[in-house]
């Protein structure tokens, strides 16, 4: 996301009662907004969607926005609320933190943030995403798709920071075995494709 962008003086603006201002947000932000809520939805239509109500959400609560804030952090966490609601009415999900245990951090498994996400390799990491919990999979989308902290996730998502990490390592260890399971699946099938054919 562009730096340079005038939040500041937009949101005031916008405060002012100048509804272009909100236009120019919406403009600026549509696409991270909606990368996000495809992420966590996957689908494009419930994406748009959930992208159209998280921006409406956002002007209707623009006087509770703090300043002292990231604009991005405060608009992005009212997506990631609104898509967590959506995926507990669609899968009456829910989740109890005080049963989650902290975990220590792997370091030798991959990093799926780092894999290339194109072709089907995108398409593997969205299904991988989708197995998920709901809120194990918005931590790992917050911290290596948006780059939040870990601090930014906790407010962002209204839990403890020890839970931020549980979570996050809990979603690793899941990208990570699920990517070594299929390419060891291509890796078997290559192989038999390759085996000589008996005369």
């Amino acid at each position: 996301m562009d730096t340079s962008f005038a939040e500041a003086e937009c949101v005031k603006q916008v405060l002012e009662g100048n509804e272009d201002a909100f236009t120019a947000i919406v403009e600026h932000f549509q696409i991270p907004v909606y990368n996000l809520c495809y992420r966590m939805l996957g689908t494009p239509q419930e994406a748009e969607d959930a992208a159209q109500e998280s921006f409406i959400r956002a002007y209707r609560y623009i006087r509770r926005y703090d300043s002292s804030r990231p604009f991005a952090t405060w608009l992005l966490s009212i997506a990631a609320h609104y898509c967590i609601d959506q995926q507990r009415k669609r899968h009456l999900l829910s989740v109890d933190l005080d049963e989650i245990m902290e975990f220590g951090i792997m370091d030798d498994s991959p990093d799926p943030e780092k894999v290339v996400t194109t072709g089907e390799q995108n398409e593997l990491i969205q299904k991988n995403l989708a197995a998920l919990p709901v809120k194990d999979r918005m931590v790992l989308i917050l911290k290596y798709w948006y780059d939040f902290s870990e601090d930014e996730i906790s407010d962002a998502l209204e839990i403890t920071k020890s839970a931020v990490k549980s979570r996050l390592h809990r979603a690793r260890q899941h990208m990570a075995e699920q990517w070594n399971s299929e390419e060891n699946d291509i890796s078997r099938k290559e192989g038999r494709q390759h085996e000589p054919q008996a005369i």
